[in-house]
């Protein structure tokens, strides 16, 4: 019974890590969609990895994930806990590290991308999307 709990939360980890894993290569690589009319897009590029490098400064998608499976897992465990004796700490602890995670990773990369998109605005560029 312990080596089928620990198989599921293998599993459950798993899949929460692949999916962040996907998330991180992104968000400060993102590369918006930009009106290129009258851009000289050598200028564009210099300047876009400059505003990317300043994403890499905030938290990423794996950065935050990590740290919204740690407070997931433990506010999983303390509602369980506070429920009573019918909810198991570990199931809603692991139900909450992989909410926090998929959650806090997503977030993540969403403020690096608006990083991006603030930075190439505020240089003169359109950002379309």
């Amino acid at each position: 019974m312990l080596k089928n709990r620990f198989t599921k939360l293998v599993a459950i980890l798993s899949a929460a890590a692949f999916l962040v894993g996907c998330a991180a290569t992104s968000g400060a690589n993102y590369r918006p969609i930009v009106d290129s009319k009258g851009v000289d897009l050598n200028r564009y590029e210099s300047d876009l990895r400059e505003c990317q490098s300043y994403a890499l400064q905030t938290a990423g998608a794996a950065d935050s994930a990590a740290a919204g499976a740690v407070a997931g897992a433990l506010l999983g465990a303390v509602l369980a806990g506070a429920a009573g004796k019918n909810y198991s700490r570990s199931s809603s602890a692991r139900v909450g590290a992989v909410s926090g995670a998929v959650g806090a990773g997503v977030e993540g990369e969403r403020n690096q991308r608006t990083i991006i998109n603030r930075c190439l605005g505020g240089r003169g560029y359109k950002v379309l999307q």
